[in-house]
């Protein structure tokens, strides 16, 4: 066992001594050493309750006959780091949350390992140092919360956004902007749609590395109890059989994740998350094969903020089971991919029928493509993602005069200010992976364009990222990034840019030698960077790789 290396042997006496101080008996040293990776902390709602979670989990682990040690990682909340200089470090914890697990698992080997995540950034962290130790190892997050309700009604966080451009607006007073904001997030847990932190844990399970139901059972649960004692047991399992996440995450399994992001509109940070996953695992993918994925994937959930159905509708209606199961039907998925337990076609036997309203049936999709598509154009060579299952119909093509800000607070600012007028297109750059630095999502100006009722008269693009509560059209992630000397950062006031996401191009229309003038002329902005962000921005890639940092060989 790994765990031989600290216990086994006379030269190990010292270690065993140290061991013994934790209260760790003889007959205890013979038993395998699994870890507990756990994001727990007391400032973040997605993760207040993983205490509890963990006690589960390490219950299991004994049951099973091994022996639990639990540390916790850093974690940051989107929606509390959300339009201030915090944001900055939100992709950037995703490295750090993978190094920090390399080094303490490396530091003091387990023979296997349980990782509690939950929210954006704590999910896919963890899937790469799941990769990177190549260990046996299984995943059981905490949990979405309960969706909010006021008069009647579902909503969620991304509604709360949108309600401060309502407020702005005078669309809404004051009571009702406070009454909105006591009823909307009533329980612990990952917010209640299909935001980053549950499109992350709906991908963790169709990839395979958590039990059934762990994406979408509620947080405030008794069935997320017993998944958790029961993920405990089963990693003992796992040990036993030799399966390791590299077993299990592969190009096929892959592919199944790809597809069920295109069926259920999930965030468009999976996009960066699941190609730094990738590229860790050894099977890179690219934008090439995310957009052939999603030409030939329909969407048939369509959950909040695209829709007016949560992930606690979708738990109630069969969760990632079923989705994989409807999609399977169409030779969609690769069912004989392994998982923590058993194949895909062994979990989805009984899962239950797509509902038809839920989960819509094959023959009557919400679109025949998938949630995300990729586009390109002069402004985006390399790719620009836009969620295209939560943009009006109206906003499928779109050509309008650009506004152009340098970061997202000028951006806000002018939205907030009524200086957006219907039918512009607003640019925010300088906010990628090395311009923020730290790739920004920017949820707080597209929240105040629908709350304003804008979001079916205004385009925005950016090279920085959304929160997967955004809607409307809002394309992000736009390859090269203006730091890097991208065409984004070329662009003017008032330049004609043509959005069509039906055809997937972004155009900037200005011609050619016009655009050369301004490269001639451009200077790259100086930022002042110190701490982590100064050697994040040295490491970071493009966030058409997935912002990941490169190895040494594809430098």
């Amino acid at each position: 066992m790994r765990s031989d290396m600290l216990k086994e042997g006379p030269s190990r006496a010292p270690h065993r001594s140290l061991l013994k101080a934790l209260s760790i008996t003889d007959s205890e040293m013979q038993r395998p050493f699994i870890g507990v990776v756990n994001s727990y902390s007391e400032y973040i709602p997605g993760h207040m309750h993983l205490r509890e979670i963990g006690e589960a989990v390490k219950a299991g682990i004994r049951n099973a006959g091994g022996v639990p040690f639990e540390f916790q990682t850093i974690g940051v909340c989107d929606g509390l780091a959300m339009n201030h200089p915090g944001m900055k470090y939100s992709l950037p914890s995703r490295e750090l949350i993978a190094d920090s697990i390399e080094v303490m698992l490396t530091a003091h080997p387990m023979d296997a390992v349980v990782f509690i995540p939950n929210c954006d950034k704590i999910v896919p962290g963890m899937l790469l140092a799941a990769c990177r130790l190549n260990i046996p190892a299984i995943f059981i997050s905490g949990g979405p919360m309960m969706s909010g309700k006021c008069d009647s009604s579902k909503y969620g966080l991304s509604e709360m956004f949108e309600a401060v451009g309502s407020f702005s607006a005078g669309k809404i007073d004051a009571q009702k902007l406070l009454e909105l904001e006591t009823k909307a997030c009533p329980t612990c847990g990952s917010c209640s749609g299909m935001y980053t932190a549950n499109s992350m844990n709906c991908l963790t399970e169709a990839i395979g590395m958590s039990l059934p139901g762990t994406a979408t059972c509620l947080a405030v649960s008794a069935k997320r109890r017993r998944l958790a004692k029961m993920a405990g047991e089963r990693v003992l399992e796992l040990l036993k059989e030799d399966i390791k996440p590299l077993d299990i995450i592969t190009p096929r399994s892959l592919e199944n994740a790809l597809r069920s992001e295109m069926a259920l509109g999930c965030s468009t940070n999976t996009v960066l998350h699941l190609t730094a996953i990738a590229y860790e695992a050894g099977c890179p993918i690219n934008m090439e094969i995310i957009d052939d994925i999603s030409k030939t994937t329909p969407q048939i959930c369509k959950l909040n903020p695209a829709g007016q159905t949560f992930i606690e509708d979708l738990e109630e209606m069969g969760g990632i089971e079923a989705v994989l199961k409807e999609l399977s039907k169409a030779d969609l998925i690769n069912t004989d991919c392994l998982t923590v337990s058993g194949t895909v076609a062994e979990r989805i036997a009984d899962a239950p029928d797509a509902d038809g309203a839920v989960i819509r049936k094959l023959d009557n999709p919400h679109r025949k493509d998938g949630g995300i598509a990729v586009l390109r154009g002069n402004i985006a060579v390399d790719g620009a993602v836009v969620k295209q299952g939560a943009v009006a119909p109206e906003m499928m093509q779109h050509r309008g005069p650009a506004k152009c800000f340098d970061c997202e607070e000028d951006a806000s600012e002018a939205i907030l200010g009524g200086k957006i007028e219907a039918g512009d297109v607003v640019v925010i750059r300088y906010e990628g992976p090395k311009g923020g630095p730290g790739m920004r999502e920017m949820l707080n100006p597209t929240a105040s364009l629908v709350g304003m009722g804008l979001d079916k008269s205004v385009a925005l693009i950016t090279d920085g990222r959304f929160s997967g509560a955004t809607r409307g059209a809002a394309i992000g992630h736009v390859s090269p990034e203006a730091a890097a000397g991208g065409l984004i950062g070329l662009i003017q006031d008032g330049d004609m840019i043509n959005v069509d996401i039906t055809n997937r191009t972004l155009t900037l229309e200005v011609d050619d030698a016009e655009i050369e003038k301004r490269r001639a002329a451009w200077v790259a902005p100086q930022k002042k960077l110190k701490g982590y962000l100064a050697r994040y921005y040295q490491h970071v890639s493009s966030g058409s790789q997935g912002a990941v940092f490169l190895k040494d060989e594809d430098f």
